[in-house]
């Protein structure tokens, strides 16, 4: 038989380097699954900032949209119907800006927004026929205000659930 005194020191080095080897690659797999749990938790963070903000935009979007400031916007000098045209392109166009926002805010909230901005729009055609034409713009404002406030505050309401959803995500 051959002499094995020559492979000793091999066999002790590697006795020596099987624990040592599944000892780091246990080390390197615990490092890897905890940078995914980093990269998703980094990933859940930046989304629900995401989502923060866009209910901050939608909230603003309401805001602009109330009555109470649509009114306060362009020169007193319009005739009713070139304020109506101005107030429903300022209107959508705002909302065109801001639709990438659903992918963030639910089904619902996005439903309602959808329908506060078409009351909105609604409630200006509305007033505007209901006057025939035969009104000031001083005179189509003040009842295009109180038309809203004589209905449902569709849009505070909007908002509110709006701030209960940000409050639930955050």
């Amino acid at each position: 038989m051959m002499n094995l005194s020559g492979y000793l020191p091999y066999a002790f080095a590697l006795i020596i380097a099987i624990p040592f080897l599944v000892l780091l690659r246990q080390f390197v797999h615990s490092y890897i699954t905890l940078k995914n749990q980093e990269i998703k938790l980094l990933s859940v963070k930046s989304n629900s900032e995401n989502k923060a903000h866009s209910y901050e935009r939608m909230t603003l979007f309401l805001d602009r949209i109330k009555p109470s400031n649509l009114v306060q916007k362009f020169d007193k000098g319009l005739a009713v119907h070139e304020f109506i045209f101005l107030t429903e392109k300022t209107i959508n166009d705002e909302f065109e800006y801001n639709t990438s926002q659903q992918l963030y805010v639910t089904k619902n909230s996005w439903k309602n927004i959808v329908d506060s901005k078409n009351a909105i729009i609604e409630l200006l055609h509305r007033t505007y026929d209901g006057l025939k034409g035969n009104a000031e713009l001083e005179e189509f404002k003040t009842i295009f205000i109180m038309n809203y406030m004589e209905g449902n505050d569709y849009i505070a309401a909007t908002m509110e659930d709006l701030r209960k959803e940000i409050l639930i995500i955050t």
